[in-house]
């Protein structure tokens, strides 16, 4: 994850050159082209909630290494968004156009310069151009990657608990962190015939909230101070899981229920001083953003004593490749 924000800052690091086209334009704009970034991020994090669903005894734990790949390669749909200026106030294409493709924040589309122009008195126009952004795939990155550590107890019969963390981590431009907790019950462990069931049947439900902020970089049109992004986004997950309960090698897959927000605040100063608006905008808005979704996946679970290794792919509005280095016990 911090590869791919630290790559989108780079990418995009001209949408504050929105600003020039009046508040209400640079909103419409960038909420556009940061939700499916957004989107991609909620349906990535709320992977790897589990690699079976034979929930631990009283006492028993693991810990592990999780990753996430999400790959967007081939989803055309989510790496551009058709900016018709009939909805904006004061953005134009300088080409002429009145509708054209651009650039979202996962995209690679490159060279679209826009245009705002107005009287500012009798007989003197005022006009700034610029470049929108583009996004990850311009910089060749097809995915969305996520990682962290994760633990899971065993408590009373059938329940177990969970919790995933990955500490504050800070660069240059970038900085982010993650916390989550859940829940795992397994049915079966209800059951008189437990020890004999082949299968293992469980209810999962997972909690994960990460905190981004990357930072603008000025450019000729926007000058100002502190110029960043900071997101918050917060998913749940709801699954019924089930498994087989072999010794060493497991299969596993589940159906869920993803649901999610994104909270965007675009932070700073920002002084526009080309153009005919310019002004100085503070804290200018907040984007939100609500996902939800059905996701299924299959796995399998190798166990070689206190080590085990895990991988499933999970087919959702992004689809996800999930591994996870695991020691346990028990």
């Amino acid at each position: 994850m911090l590869l791919s924000w630290g790559s989108l800052a780079m990418a995009q690091s001209n949408i504050n050159d929105l600003f020039a086209a009046g508040l209400s334009d640079a909103e419409r704009f960038t909420t556009a082209y940061l939700a499916p970034v957004s989107e991609a991020a909620i349906f990535n994090m709320s992977n790897g909630w589990y690699n079976s669903g034979d929930a631990k005894p009283l006492g028993g734990f693991e810990i592990s290494l999780i990753g996430n790949i999400t790959g967007f390669k081939n989803k055309d749909d989510k790496k551009a968004f058709t900016l018709n200026t009939a909805d904006y106030e004061n953005l134009q294409f300088v080409d002429g156009s009145t509708s054209k493709s651009v650039s979202t924040a996962l995209g690679d589309i490159e060279g679209v310069r826009v245009f705002v122009e107005a009287e500012i008195a009798p007989g003197v126009t005022e006009r700034a151009e610029f470049e929108l952004p583009s996004g990850l795939s311009s910089e060749g990155i097809n995915f969305v990657p996520s990682g962290y550590l994760q633990a899971s107890v065993g408590l009373i019969k059938g329940l177990e608990v969970k919790a995933r963390f990955l500490p504050k981590i800070n660069t240059d431009d970038v900085s982010i962190s993650l916390l989550g907790g859940g829940l795992q019950y397994d049915f079966t462990k209800a059951l008189p015939a437990d020890k004999l069931l082949p299968v293992a049947i469980s209810a999962v439900i997972g909690y994960t909230s990460l905190n981004g902020e990357y930072d603008f970089t000025d450019t000729d049109v926007i000058a100002g101070e502190n110029q960043r992004i900071d997101t918050q986004f917060n998913t749940w997950n709801f699954s019924a899981v089930v498994s087989t309960k072999m010794p060493v090698i497991n299969f596993y897959g589940g159906l869920g229920y993803v649901t999610g927000k994104s909270e965007t605040d675009v932070l700073g100063t920002y002084i526009v001083r080309q153009g005919p608006f310019q002004t100085t905008y503070e804290d200018p808005f907040s984007i939100t953003e609500k996902v939800s979704g059905v996701t299924a996946n299959i796995g399998t679970k190798l166990k070689l004593g206190f080590f085990r290794i895990n991988v499933d792919y999970n087919i959702s509005e992004f689809s996800t490749l999930t591994a996870g280095i695991n020691f346990g016990f028990r």
